[in-house]
């Protein structure tokens, strides 16, 4: 792994070397140095955030505000990953002038992309994007923004018609500048054939083996995630959430045992400084009223 930082040209010399790209969501500054430390080779700081970070339902509640917050963190710990920011809902489909405003706020913070949700619609805000010089990454499949359309949480590309519809859109952002597509939650032999379309690099987030790279959400990776949201592709590497649910039962069992802190919790003085105290919170104690508290 090289300590170089990634840049597009990296990632086309994985796909050269026919090896997978690893892509990761992080949200804060501790999780991105931890993804970067790890050589994980792109970061996504996704409007997943929404649910993640703030316990919203869904995506569509997360604004430019919050996203930024978050993108400043991620930049801030991402030294090598390549780092795409997530246009949160209504940031770009209004205009091609909100489009690359919004974007450019994100590639000012420090993201070296930013990524959009749809095909042929939102084709020409991808243009106008592009055209300004930013590096975008198209999102089709499920995609989380549209849910009301598609029905929930549901594979899409399931018939070879259906498939057809995320070529043609992948095509379309093809045309439009985006250099990367990512597919989400369809068929293995559906992302492969959208894959063999493009000249352009399409990575996968439940769309199996036959993309550029691989996708998941940090929290799914760690068990940290709090919702019934499961879906298929999930899998866990680890139980930090069940590992910070004990953490604390431990803690607040020490402290309401008196158990923390103990001695070596502790900040040691001289003997004679100590005497000195504790005679004088002996005298305080000797003229000071008993503590009561006042109640409202």
């Amino acid at each position: 792994m090289s300590d170089h930082k990634v840049t597009v040209s990296t990632l086309a010399a994985l796909r050269a070397r026919e090896q997978k790209a690893v892509f990761i969501t992080a949200y804060d500054y501790p999780t991105a140095t931890f993804l970067d430390r790890a050589g994980v080779d792109m970061i996504l700081v996704g409007d997943s955030a929404a649910m993640t970070m703030l316990g919203m339902p869904n995506t569509l509640g997360i604004g430019m505000d919050e996203m930024l917050v978050f993108v400043r963190a991620v930049c801030r710990g991402a030294k090598r990953a390549f780092v795409v920011g997530d246009l949160p809902f209504l940031s770009y489909q209004v205009s091609d002038e909100d489009a690359v405003r919004n974007a450019g706020a994100f590639i000012a913070a420090g993201c070296d992309a930013v990524k959009c949700e749809g095909g042929e619609r939102v084709a020409r805000r991808v243009r106008a994007m592009t055209d300004a010089g930013i590096p975008v990454m198209g999102h089709l499949g499920l995609t989380p923004q549209s849910l009301a359309q598609l029905g929930g949480y549901r594979v899409q590309g399931k018939t070879l018609d259906a498939v057809t519809r995320i070529v043609q859109d992948a095509q379309a952002l093809e045309d439009a500048g985006a250099f990367a597509v990512l597919l989400e939650a369809i068929p293995a032999e559906a992302a492969a054939l959208v894959r063999d379309r493009l000249n352009i690099f399409v990575y996968g987030i439940g769309a199996g083996p036959h993309v550029d790279g691989q996708l998941v959400i940090s929290h799914d990776l760690l068990g940290a995630f709090v919702g019934d949201i499961r879906p298929r592709f999930v899998k866990r590497y680890a139980e930090v959430g069940r590992d910070i649910e004990r953490a604390a039962r431990e803690y607040a069992a020490d402290v309401r045992a008196g158990r923390f802190p103990a001695p070596e919790h502790c900040y040691a003085i001289a003997p004679e400084c100590e005497a000195e105290i504790r005679s004088a919170r002996t005298t305080r104690a000797l003229t000071s009223p008993s503590f009561a508290p006042t109640l409202p």
